[in-house]
């Protein structure tokens, strides 16, 4: 309920900058009651003397502040009420992440705030979010606090993440076009994630060049669960809005979000089954090693993978070699010979030497030829390495990498089915 509320509305975070760095509600702004130094002498006061005395230090430092923490909330929905029309508050997916400073503001207008809409949450929902809230509520704010705080959000997400979503994943080699062929399946009126997206890299060793920082593993499952359960409503009629995505998360934010993610694509699917008995329309997703990066895909997400569907785009090795030049070959050199460096253990130290020296010398294509190779060999591992193969293994022929292939992968799977 509180999630299906917050749509376009201002969800604040009051716990300390460093947990909302680490992990958080996707959109969510920091308003922290306590700097990171403070959380942790109101804590130390809590264990060491007693809860009074932890409350009446906490005071001293909430006290002076209480005006400041207000404008910052009026700052905020000015600027949303500013972007209405567009999309709604700038949230920190995509400009990193926010946090007020609590510097005192200025202004020549009356801010229009009285009754404005708040969500706000801390660890368990308990003095910190009350504070916080108490005080916007006696300004005029309508305040709703998240019952059981950030945890109940966490065990929400956990729970979403292993959910038995209806998956097919589209299969191939690297360099075969399936994060683009993804994106024509969303253009068709699919379902998708896009799971390289919610990590902020692109699987390979190259993946992390020109994206932006990953999120913490439990910041992607909080994207993950959000976009699942976000595409899951949009079948029910209730979406919880658009989820933007900050630079990449942390392994737990990583599950944060892919469990969100996942529960919304699932909640699309259903309502069809629920009104006409037909199947939950099914949720396309990549067919993705465990790790992304330094994220995992959670376990019983990745065995729900696992036990899906795969349409496997077969096309020629030069095809996707050509492919991944034009993708990969003006990167920066250095980060590239360093990417190589990573897996020189498994490439093999002739192979390593070889590819470093064609790049150095600036042979990209025969550099990327004996990666591609070395991928080709990762991938067939992971592809066959699950029970049952044969029944869940489509092949698709393809002569090159374009969006074409989707209509090929129309012709033997009807896409919705």
């Amino acid at each position: 309920e509180f999630l299906a509320g917050c749509k376009n509305a201002l969800v604040i975070d009051v716990r300390s900058p460093a947990e909302y760095n680490h992990a958080h509600l996707p959109g969510a702004i920091n308003l922290p009651l306590f700097s990171d130094e403070e959380r942790a002498v109101v804590g130390t006061k809590y264990k060491q003397v007693s809860r009074q005395a932890a409350i009446k230090i906490g005071l001293d430092y909430f006290g002076p502040r209480m005006r400041l923490m207000v404008e910052a909330v009026e700052k905020w929905i000015e600027q949303m009420n500013r972007r209405t029309g567009e999309q709604g508050i700038s949230n920190d997916e995509g400009k990193g992440h926010r946090t007020s400073n609590l510097e005192p503001q200025t202004s020549n207008t009356q801010p229009q705030t009285p009754n404005a809409k708040l969500f706000l949450y801390c660890w368990r929902g308990g003095m910190r979010s009350g504070a916080v809230a108490w005080l916007l509520n006696l300004y005029g704010f309508d305040v709703t606090v998240l019952a059981g705080g950030y945890k109940a959000f966490r065990n929400w997400v956990l729970q979403t993440n292993a959910y038995p979503y209806r998956l097919k994943l589209v299969g191939g080699y690297t360099g075969s076009g399936k994060t683009a062929l993804l994106k024509t399946l969303a253009q068709k009126g699919e379902t998708i994630v896009d799971l390289e997206a919610l990590a902020k890299h692109k699987g390979s060793a190259f993946g992390n060049i020109g994206m932006p920082p990953q999120p913490s593993q439990e910041m992607f499952e909080n994207k993950l669960a959000l976009t699942m359960a976000s595409q899951h409503a949009k079948h029910k009629g209730s979406a919880f809005g658009n989820i933007g995505m900050p630079p990449q998360p942390s392994q737990e934010m990583f599950e944060n979000k892919l469990a969100l993610t996942m529960a919304s694509q699932h909640a699309n699917a259903s309502t069809a089954w629920e009104e006409n008995g037909a199947l939950p329309k099914p949720i396309w997703i990549e067919d993705e090693s465990q790790r992304i990066g330094h994220v995992n895909i959670p376990q019983p997400f990745w065995q729900n993978m696992r036990r899906s569907p795969v349409y496997f785009l077969d096309i020629p090795f030069e095809e996707r070699l050509q492919n991944i030049v034009a993708d990969y070959g003006n990167l920066d050199r250095e980060r590239m010979i360093a990417a190589i460096q990573r897996i020189g253990k498994r490439l093999g130290p002739l192979e390593t030497k070889n590819a470093i020296q064609f790049l150095q010398e600036g042979s990209i294509e025969e550099s990327f030829r004996i990666l591609l190779h070395y991928y080709d060999k990762q991938y067939r591992k992971g592809l066959h390495n699950r029970e049952n193969l044969s029944s869940l293994l489509t092949n698709i022929s393809c002569e090159k990498v374009c969006v074409g292939n989707a209509a090929l992968l129309s012709q033997v799977q009807p896409l919705s089915k």
